[in-house]
């Protein structure tokens, strides 16, 4: 099975505001990269937008190191997740999980392969989590720019 890195972000200017995430896939020496943008969003939307997209873009099935600088992510999709489906996508003091709707995507594009979750402290000089972060920053500034245009 193919060993595949990924590297995600997520950003936004004001939270909530215009958000943007980046990924960097990583096979065999070959590199891609990924972003997009959204109008009106929040940054844990946009962490989790960065690993739905980062996965979906896999043609097969994978062995996959994801590494992210977000807890929310690696924290949701390792430890909360089992406990908010088991109480029907309600938190333990009984509210409704915010961003279920992305949690279940998630949960649709990690089922296709073998996922390992990382965490890197972000904004720490790790270059490919510096890359991730300017390309979420990117691809929102080329969303407002596009707008005023």
């Amino acid at each position: 099975m193919s060993k595949v890195e990924i590297y995600t972000d997520g950003a936004c200017k004001g939270n909530p505001g215009p958000g943007g995430w980046g990924a960097l896939l990583r096979y065999n020496g070959l590199e891609k990269t990924l972003m997009g943008s959204e109008q009106h969003t929040t940054n844990n939307r946009m962490e989790l937008m960065a690993a739905i997209m980062a996965l979906r873009a896999l043609k097969k099935t994978c062995q996959v190191s994801l590494t992210t600088d977000s807890q929310y992510l690696r924290k949701g999709i390792t430890e909360w997740i089992h406990n908010w489906q088991k109480n029907n996508w309600k938190t333990a003091d009984k509210k409704p999980v915010k961003n279920a709707d992305l949690w279940r995507e998630l949960l649709e594009e990690v089922a296709k392969h073998q996922v390992e979750w990382h965490w890197v402290k972000g904004h720490s000089n790790h270059c490919e989590n510096d890359l991730v972060d300017t390309l979420a920053n990117e691809a929102i500034d080329v969303m407002l720019a596009a707008s005023k245009g």
